[in-house]
């Protein structure tokens, strides 16, 4: 029994420091906010925000050349009698028309 006592009163500190280790160690790896597995999630979603950035920077881009051509002095006519007829819902004689389907764009 002595015996006993002396091994526990020897190893429980070596005991509780492992299963500290062994604690911190996993929460690194599988913690919710800090964690590698949570690092690699939220590096997935900023790559997905990023793309999806480039995304709408293209689209707000080619929206402001065509507002560009629209303002100032240095009007597009073509673009103005594009929009126009779009807006009008007008079509000149010698033009044909060709009817974009359901949920299409013309831009």
């Amino acid at each position: 029994m002595r015996a006993i006592k002396r091994a526990f009163n020897v190893l429980w500190v070596p005991v509780v420091f492992a299963g500290l280790c062994w604690h911190f160690a996993w929460y690194a790896v599988h913690g919710p906010r800090v964690g590698s597995l949570a690092r690699d999630a939220k590096a997935a979603e900023i790559a997905a925000a990023r793309i999806e950035l480039a995304r709408a920077e293209s689209d707000r881009d080619s929206m402001e050349r065509r507002v560009a051509g629209l303002r100032g002095d240095l009007i597009d006519r073509d673009q103005l009698d594009e929009r126009a007829r779009a807006l009008l819902n007008m079509v000149g004689k010698d033009e044909i028309v060709a009817p974009y389907g359901p949920g299409r764009q013309l831009f």
